[in-house]
């Protein structure tokens, strides 16, 4: 299998998501960091970028250095993944599709519907690759229920509960923090706080099981802590394109929730439920019948599963290997273009340009409908409409 070149743009000393992203990339060989632009420091994001690894001179002070620089070289990198905050997203973004670089943006793709419609058709027109971090789609027993459902194990979706909840910014006294302080303030993070960090996974993940897309949307935000000018828990219902109904909860002061993301699924033949905190256990409860417990590695799952799984059932498989899924998934994709031949059909699920602004114009939806007192608002971009 080829080995390619890889590039990141923030994820620097300290950060949360910067370590989940460099292991996963690495886990199967298939990515090796050979340049960064890590921190909005240039001191300190060079020199943690040579302590990993980096050549002095691919460890770049910024963004723009760094395209500079890698365009122009013969080994220029294969994949970028940008995870700076949201504001930066799509003017880096853009930049590397223009040059010809693939490239894995962490969500929210960008921050306004306009900027995700130019991202979409800029990847359209240059052929390169932009996929949008929706990470928990990498998860194998995610994978089998998508299977699932497309294989009409479950009849006519009706229904589906999505939450993702968290208390860790549920502390006012702690409003300083820079981890969290970023996530509610409209200049960096946009229109939306807890619904544009985690809501929208929630969605995604609604979307990716059940194949379906938002249509429509009523939502309730609330700031429970009053200095923040973005919500920290949001309500949102949700009408599919396929008829399935979207109920969706996201919060971030959620005190003892300490990853609550899952999901149920109900259909007319029987429902499913899964847990991020459990990842290895799916539960399938046919109509009628009794509840069955589905666990990752068990022989009889669907190919989608099998190709995500690492390790034996027993032995649990998390959030690495899930990302993980998503860098295979583009190598196997950038290795068949390099070979201009067609590449697996099960590695084409991973998140692109068209979910990221699907998410986009969701966000702007929902806070159109919030402002509204919870009117029900198109939630389509203004591109997917006809």
């Amino acid at each position: 299998m080829a080995r390619f070149s890889w590039g990141m743009i923030g994820g620097g000393e300290g950060s949360q998501i910067g370590p989940v992203h460099r292991i996963s990339s690495a886990l199967d060989a298939r990515f090796e960091l050979k340049a960064g632009a890590l921190d909005v420091d240039p001191v300190k994001g060079r020199d943690f970028a040579i302590r990993l690894g980096v050549a002095p001179d691919r460890a770049y002070g910024d963004w723009k250095e760094m395209l500079a620089g890698e365009k122009s070289r013969q080994d220029r990198i294969d994949l970028v993944t940008v995870a700076t905050p949201n504001s930066t997203h799509y003017q880096i973004t853009k930049a590397f599709l223009e040059a010809g670089i693939h490239v894995l943006c962490e969500k929210p793709m960008t921050v306004t519907v306009d900027e995700a419609e130019d991202i979409a058709a800029t990847a359209k027109r240059t052929g390169a690759i932009c996929a949008v971090n929706y990470g928990y789609t990498g998860y194998a027993l995610v994978r089998h229920m998508r299977a699932m459902t497309a294989r009409g194990d479950l009849g006519k979706v009706r229904l589906i509960v999505v939450e993702f909840s968290h208390g860790f910014h549920a502390d006012a006294s702690d409003a300083d923090n820079p981890r969290m302080r970023w996530r509610y303030d409209p200049a960096q993070a946009g229109i939306s706080g807890q619904f544009a960090d985690c809501g929208i996974h929630a969605l995604h993940m609604a979307s990716f099981v059940s194949g379906q897309n938002a249509r429509e949307l009523s939502a309730d935000f609330v700031s429970t802590i009053s200095s923040r000018k973005l919500e920290d828990d949001a309500m949102v219902n949700v009408r599919m394109d396929g008829g399935t109904t979207v109920r969706l909860w996201t919060s971030s002061v959620a005190v003892g929730s300490f990853h609550g993301f899952n999901i149920r699924v109900f259909g007319e033949k029987g429902g499913l439920r899964w847990a991020q905190q459990w990842p290895d256990q799916l539960y399938w409860t046919p109509l009628n019948g009794r509840t069955e417990k589905i666990e990752r590695g068990m022989g009889g799952l669907s190919a989608d599963a099998e190709r995500a799984t690492r390790i034996a059932t027993g032995h649990s498989e998390g959030m690495l290997v899930a990302f993980a899924n998503i860098y295979a998934d583009l190598a196997e994709v950038i290795e068949a273009r390099k070979n201009k031949s067609a590449a697996n059909p099960l590695a084409l699920h991973f998140p692109t340009a068209v979910d990221g602004l699907r998410s986009i114009a969701a966000i702007k939806a929902s806070v159109e409908s919030a402002k509204a007192g919870g009117a029900w608002t198109d939630a389509r971009p203004p591109s997917l409409r006809s």
